[in-house]
């Protein structure tokens, strides 16, 4: 089986999709975007993609909720992964041998209390957690420090001089497993959709009151812009399903007060787990 993420090997998003399907049992293919990572599996380059989708510091990455309804895939479970941030160098390096520290930018971000400690340091951002471990270790840069997971240092052989730098310890991703329609579960506790509602006074809340009714808990709701240039906004929203209730209960009572209605995938609520 072969599974498509963002970034370079030693990645979060290989730790999460190793996770899910069994670290042994899959080869990553390891792509530059998240347009090329939905492209490797429409491609036929890949069985599935393993994408980000919210960070709990960060939020939503909207681009993807719009990446995946354009694509024709549908999301196929999910997969909660606790991040930890790594700060690591060449062996023999320390503390007091780091000048520039390379990462991503969220990444960064997340470490900033540890990172204000050392205001001489030149923070420089990245593409790609795992990527600036690679390039510290290819390269031999010394006094050149990398944020990423303990599996880049692994990978890489670099040498973890500080571990758990971030900022917040209930630091977690929430990433999306996305393939063709027929490759997903049937059933699953939770729903993905997207709508848009008519530019009136009280259009999401009757679409809320609905779901309400149903008993449906309302665990995630984002606005992503339709770029029409109308103002018009496609509503994506997560819903997590008592038992027995199903997608196409949710079509029939919602298709009055939408347009556009679209189920973007049924799949099991993911459990929280630590990146290792």
């Amino acid at each position: 089986m072969k599974v498509s993420i963002q970034g370079e090997k030693g990645c979060f998003h290989e730790v999460a999709a190793r996770q899910y399907f069994n670290y042994d049992k899959i080869e990553i293919v390891p792509c530059s975007t998240f347009d090329h990572t939905i492209g490797s599996v429409l491609a036929g380059e890949a069985d599935y993609a393993v994408m980000a989708i919210e960070n709990a510091r960060s939020g939503s990455i909207l681009q993807n909720y719009t990446l995946i309804r354009e694509s024709g895939m549908k999301m196929l479970g999910e997969h909660n992964l606790r991040i930890i941030q790594n700060l690591m160098a060449l062996p023999g390096q320390t503390i007091d041998s780091i000048h520039e520290v390379r990462s991503h930018p969220i990444a960064l971000a997340q470490c900033m209390d540890f990172l204000k400690k050392y205001p001489s340091w030149t923070l420089m951002e990245s593409d790609d957690t795992a990527g600036s471990a690679k390039q510290v270790s290819e390269n031999k840069l010394k006094g050149i420090a990398a944020i990423a997971s303990s599996e880049a240092a692994r990978i890489y052989g670099l040498k973890i001089i500080a571990p758990g730098i971030e900022t917040y310890k209930q630091n977690y991703t929430r990433f999306l497993v996305v393939g063709p329609e027929e490759r997903g579960n049937k059933k699953g506790n939770k729903v993905s959709i997207c709508f848009s509602t008519g530019h009136k006074p009280g259009s999401l809340a009757k679409v809320l009151v609905k779901l309400a009714e149903m008993e449906i808990n309302l665990s995630k709701i984002q606005s992503v812009p339709r770029l029409n240039g109308e103002w018009q906004y496609m509503f994506y929203c997560d819903l997590e399903l008592p038992k027995d209730t199903n997608s196409d209960v949710i079509k029939r009572v919602l298709r009055d007060h939408t347009s556009d209605l679209e189920i973007l995938g049924v799949y099991y609520k993911g459990d929280m787990l630590y990146e290792s």
